[in-house]
């Protein structure tokens, strides 16, 4: 056999596959699983997107003409309306609504700090309690109880809230009984901080802990009757094996939840109160706001303005709580 037929510069490397096909192929189970929700992300994600140049329009829906291209009326009225630059974004900052707009803020930031805050230690709490129950058929028992509520829609549990708080409801004709003077929950604003923190617990508590619940799972049982033998209680436990385990997930999935602290969960805002007037300084949120300028008669691009301050605000957030988590724990970092 001659050198050169056996030279390494002659060795023939089997032919890379276009588009890494072998990968996919391997991979297509995994890729399927995850095929719902990146069609779900495209259509109400991206697919929306060119919508946003209606926040520097002046959008007025009209027919198209006959041998126009497009004879969408929407696509159509959105390329052809007048730009106007801000002038959208100014009716956010008026005078005459500059007080109503930081109403808003100062509801939908403040209610998600206390979800945020408060729905974390509940999710792990919960996920811990379950993890320690030896009976696995109670365990999950127990998970699938707190997670049904996240299926239930806001409608009925507003139907709830009436029927337990209003004047004449479960609650005021008990107290009623025992000559207690009735709660007026929807004319005192102070109790609704309390029922949207009570409901948001109820809904999502359950659906928050099955990450950590996860989490927890695949922590090496080793590791606890190791530090159990040395005589840790379950309280070290948590704080020295459980928790440093938990950080990571903990850190990125707050991380998304700031950059949605300017969006709210219209549903619960929404019904809950059942349009209740004397407590909307307390129950409207931006997302409300946006949804009530929809309603009446403004201009189309002044509910598209204050959402696109919502989104950009929101990505601004990701960023900067990103940035501050890759500056004192890089290996937390979500990029």
């Amino acid at each position: 056999m001659s050198a050169e037929a056996t030279s390494p510069s002659t060795v023939i490397s089997p032919k890379k596959s276009r588009w890494n096909r072998d990968k996919i192929y391997s991979n297509l189970s995994y890729l399927t699983m995850v095929l719902p929700g990146a069609i779900w992300l495209f259509l109400f994600a991206y697919l929306p997107m060119p919508g946003i140049i209606m926040a520097f329009k002046t959008y007025k829906l009209a027919r198209p003409p006959a041998d126009y291209w497009i004879q969408n009326k929407f696509i159509y009225s959105l390329i052809n309306s007048p730009w106007v630059g801000l002038d959208n974004f100014k009716y956010l900052i008026l005078p005459s609504n500059l007080s109503t707009t930081l109403m808003y803020i100062r509801n939908t930031v403040l209610y998600n700090l206390l979800f945020m805050v408060v729905g974390l230690i509940f999710s792990v709490a919960l996920a811990v309690i379950i993890y320690e129950l030896t009976n696995q058929f109670l365990a999950k028992l127990y998970h699938s109880i707190f997670f049904l509520p996240f299926f239930v829609s806001w409608i009925v549990v507003a139907y709830v809230v009436y029927a337990l708080a209003n004047s004449t409801g479960i609650i005021n004709s008990s107290l009623a009984s025992i000559g207690i003077a009735p709660l007026e929950v929807y004319k005192e604003k102070a109790y609704w901080p309390f029922i949207f923190l009570l409901a948001n617990l109820w809904k999502y508590t359950g659906n928050g802990s099955i990450i950590y619940l996860a989490t927890i799972t695949g922590v090496d049982r080793e590791l606890y009757e190791a530090a159990a033998m040395d005589g840790a209680g379950k309280w070290k436990q948590f704080t020295h094996i459980t928790f440093p385990h938990l950080v990571p997930v903990i850190v990125l999935l707050q991380i998304l939840a700031v950059g949605r602290i300017f969006g709210s969960d219209f549903d619960m805002f929404y019904t809950l109160p059942g349009g209740a007037a004397l407590v909307k300084d307390v129950t409207y949120t931006l997302d409300v706001f946006v949804y009530n300028m929809l309603r009446s008669n403004l201009p189309l691009g002044y509910p598209a303005a204050a959402s696109f301050v919502q989104s950009v605000i929101g990505f601004i957030l990701i960023l900067v709580t990103n940035y501050i988590v890759r500056k004192t724990r890089p290996e937390l970092a979500l990029f």
